[in-house]
């Protein structure tokens, strides 16, 4: 993945070298190895290079978003949401990288991380909320958006700053707000 130069993900290679590294370890794809050690090297090794990718293909995202006029320093918080924010190991180094760049990284709680349809339900909120919608019957509607492509803005509008909803006991906090709890 590194030889791409936009912002798109494809974990294929990873899974195919994962699996062939199962088969390796003696497993079958279908029982748990039974060398645990193995199984846990592989895990971490899978972890580890699948969160590299993130945090390259977030630098680069950061540094598309300095290039673009629309939204050249608007950028000031990194949202990461969806089973991925889940992850304590991604939460660390994303917030790292977010620290790097000059932003806030800001995660939900992660008990709402772990289903994507109310990620987009909070996002839906947040976007009526700042009173950005879409008329239903001229929506582009897409299985995957590609990373790396600007969202169309209608013309004139320019990005704007909205408070953030706060839901009943489980409201988004910013990272470095956890640390200090």
């Amino acid at each position: 993945m590194r030889q791409r130069k936009d912002c798109n993900f494809s974990f294929a290679g990873l899974k195919t070298a994962v699996r062939l590294a199962i088969l390796k370890a003696g497993g079958d794809l279908t029982n748990p190895l039974a060398d645990e050690k193995a199984a846990a090297d592989i895990a971490a090794s899978f972890q580890y290079v699948a969160v590299t990718h993130l945090e390259e293909r977030l630098r680069r995202a950061v540094a598309q978003c300095a290039e673009d006029e629309r939204v050249r320093g608007a950028l000031k918080s990194l949202v990461v949401c969806g089973g991925v924010a889940a992850n304590q190991y991604v939460r660390e180094r994303l917030t790292e990288v977010a620290t790097a760049q000059g932003l806030t990284a800001v995660y939900p709680p992660a008990r709402l991380c772990t289903d994507n349809g109310v990620m987009v339900a909070w996002t839906a909120i947040e976007r009526l909320r700042c009173g950005t919608t879409d008329d239903p019957e001229g929506l582009d509607v897409r299985a995957r958006w590609p990373l790396g492509k600007a969202y169309p803005l209608k013309d004139g509008v320019k990005p704007q700053k909205t408070r953030h909803t706060r839901l009943a006991s489980s409201a988004a906090v910013p990272a470095e707000s956890k640390r200090e709890a």
